[in-house]
This record gives C-alpha cells, structure tokens and sequence, in this order.
C-alpha cells in the first residue's frame, strides 16, 4: 500500500490531453534528439502545455536513464533521462510516466522534455 497521495483531474486541477497535431522536433547542441508527428499535448492546469514524444521517435541511442525520481499525484512515479551529444550530457532533461495513472494512461509510452535543457522544441 502506497502512502503517496492520488488525486483525480477535475475543475479545480483539470488534465486535457490532445493529438499536437503538428510536428514536432526536439534538439540538442543542434542534434535532433526527438522528431514526430504523434505528439500529444497535456494542458495541466494553469501551466504551459507540454509536449509528449512517443519513446519511439526520439532517438534512444543519446539517451541514459537516470537515478532521479519524482512523483506527481495526478500522474504517478516519473523516471528520467539524460540526454549526452557530442560528449556533453544534459542531466534529467527526459522524464516519462512508466505506468501513468488511468487518467492520463494516454501518455504511456511518452516523453516530456524540459525546455530550459534542450536547445528547442519546435512546434509545427
């Protein structure tokens, strides 16, 4: 039994998740890391939408799972990658939801990056 708490999207804290509908390119000291046209945007609440890459179009071979890491209630247990280019590695810039919470099982199989780590994500 988990002691963490878990919590529902609803009108005080709503989780939309929607098709990007564009494509989208991620890159790294000007490598492209990520490039896909099956993004799905998580609008949580008042933050800025994210973007969520499917694993399957980032390429794999830059990445290192990391230690690190974190819980969110609305989303369960996130674990992280670094991002190493050109002999430069980028701590934690990946998280991922393994098994997401049923309320956003949408971005299983998904990653995020943080935009302040990444030299851009480009949208469309």
């Amino acid at each position: 039994m988990s002691d963490k708490p878990r919590l529902l999207p609803g009108p005080d804290h709503p989780i939309t998740i929607t098709p990007t509908g564009k494509r989208v390119v991620v890159t790294v000291a000007g490598k492209v890391v990520a490039d896909t046209q099956d993004a799905l945007s998580l609008q949580e609440s008042t933050y800025p939408a994210m973007q969520y890459v499917p694993l399957a179009d980032v390429d794999r071979s830059l990445l290192t799972r990391t230690e690190t890491r974190t819980y969110c209630p609305y989303k369960g247990d996130a674990g992280y990658y670094s991002i190493t280019v050109d002999g430069q590695t980028v701590v934690d810039a990946i998280w991922e939801y393994v098994a997401p919470y049923d309320a956003v099982a949408q971005i299983k199989d998904h990653v995020a990056f943080y935009p302040d780590r990444v030299d851009s994500i480009q949208v469309g």
